[in-house]
């Protein structure tokens, strides 16, 4: 697949790496020459200096012939009208980011889609999703949904307490005696591995667990963590990330969100009537205490500054608070916010580049969830009929050894998968796979 990206930026090199692992024609245009020589060092790359909304600029890198154009600069203009021309000059799938939520409304999309972008892809949005469904689903660092929530992954981390320490997975299942959940991956010392029967758990493990609903209540118990019932959330940064959270959040809870400039606060005040919102330093402690910080179940933290995100949340729990959640754009302090204890790490590039990467699978992934703490990610296949994953029971099917198949969606149920499970024609599966594996895995659901 011939694949044009425009834009060097956090999400266009991190999509370019994804992309290199299914032997993709690549090309990425940027007017930047020190972002592109960041990503040059990867000779399976054509890049190319200037401009996207260059009609040169695009012949040159072959647009007539691009299977997918993904216009992801920071700058929303930019991107639409890139996708535009790509379009005209015979790109066959356009996607462009976007930074306004007026683009997504029902009633605007034909008009994106009658100048020739056929998807739009808003990160904060995306981000805003995850943020949300972390806070609803406490005692779990990370929380993703498939098929409408028929199957959920639960990322959480064992406490010392938990009746599964020391325990195999084979021993804990017998401990546990649920067919609701499984255990898919376990991320230790940096590594993540796809466990099997004989490997124990270990306090501080961040265990991947892929369950139904009624699963649920089992795995925070055996992982030795409480359901924390949310009643007051404070929200530090009025960003578009922090507005969109208050907003779906304002009508269910108490909301506080603080913000340091003046005139953003009198807009979102005015915006979010059901929202305290507080002008000041959000890194100020006696600021947080004076607002009530103690008496917080959850801390949010979505300002611009990844820095003050990570500190504030690690502030915020030295005082109390049971749940926090940073995002946090600098890839290289990921690791570092998670083993300082913030519980739940939001990327808005990460979730981005996971949203388009659905794009360029040969078989049918409804989505992807590339994980924070990982460099694995979880795919949700769509089998087509005729499928090899389809000709036996999974014990029999050599599947990639880096890959774990968590559960079946078929019609309106769900059901954890084994050894015996028979996937069918139009089931969802989900899949954890580390990045060894995914170019082997599609070919099973093809």
């Amino acid at each position: 697949m011939k694949i044009i990206i425009a834009g060097a930026g956090e999400v266009g090199k991190y999509l370019a790496k994804m992309l290199l692992k299914e032997n993709h024609d690549i090309v990425v245009i940027d007017n930047n020459e020190k972002r592109l020589k960041t990503i040059e060092l990867d000779k399976d790359f054509l890049c190319i200096n200037g401009s996207c909304t260059s009609i040169s600029v695009l012949q040159q890198a072959g647009v007539k012939n691009a299977n997918l154009f993904i216009a992801v600069t920071i700058t929303e203009e930019i991107n639409i009208m890139a996708a535009i021309l790509a379009k005209k000059l015979g790109a066959r799938k356009t996607i462009a980011r976007i930074d306004n939520m007026e683009y997504l409304e029902p009633k605007n999309k034909p008009h994106m889609l009658g100048l020739g972008i056929d998807r739009l892809i808003y990160p904060e949005l995306i981000a805003t999703k995850e943020v949300v469904g972390n806070i609803k689903q406490t005692g779990t660092s990370e929380i993703f949904e498939f098929s409408g929530g028929k199957l959920t992954l639960f990322v959480v981390k064992l406490d010392a307490d938990a009746p599964i320490i020391n325990k195999s997975l084979r021993e804990a299942d017998m401990i546990t005696k649920s067919t609701d959940f499984r255990a898919v991956a376990i991320t230790r010392n940096e590594k993540t591995i796809i466990p099997k029967g004989d490997d124990l758990l270990q306090v501080n493990d961040m265990v991947y667990v892929i369950t139904n609903p009624s699963g649920i209540h089992a795995i925070l118990k055996y992982a030795g963590k409480k359901k924390l019932e949310i009643s007051n959330v404070m929200i530090l940064g009025g960003s578009r990330i922090g507005r969109m959270v208050a907003q779906r959040l304002q009508s269910q809870i108490n909301v506080k969100l603080i913000e340091i400039d003046i005139d953003r606060c009198e807009s979102i005040a005015t915006e979010l009537n059901k929202v305290l919102v507080i002008n000041g330093d959000g890194r100020d402690s006696e600021l947080l205490l004076e607002e009530g910080i103690k008496d917080m179940d959850a801390f949010i933290a979505v300002t611009g500054n990844s820095e003050t995100n990570i500190l504030s949340c690690i502030m915020a729990k030295k005082m109390g608070v049971k749940k926090t959640v940073a995002e946090v754009e600098n890839l290289d302090f990921i690791e570092v916010a998670s083993k300082m204890g913030v519980d739940t790490i939001v990327n808005k590039k990460l979730s981005a580049a996971s949203n388009i990467y659905t794009e360029t699978m040969k078989a049918r992934v409804e989505s992807i969830k590339c994980l924070t703490g990982s460099d694995a990610e979880v795919l949700e296949f769509v089998v087509q009929p005729g499928a090899t994953i389809t000709t036996d029971i999974l014990r029999n099917i050599n599947f990639p050894k880096g890959a774990i198949i968590g559960g079946v969606v078929r019609n309106e149920k769900s059901f954890i998968a084994d050894g015996n499970t028979q996937v069918k024609a139009n089931d969802k599966v989900v899949v954890f796979a580390l990045p060894e594996a995914i170019f082997e895995i599609e070919k099973y659901f093809n």
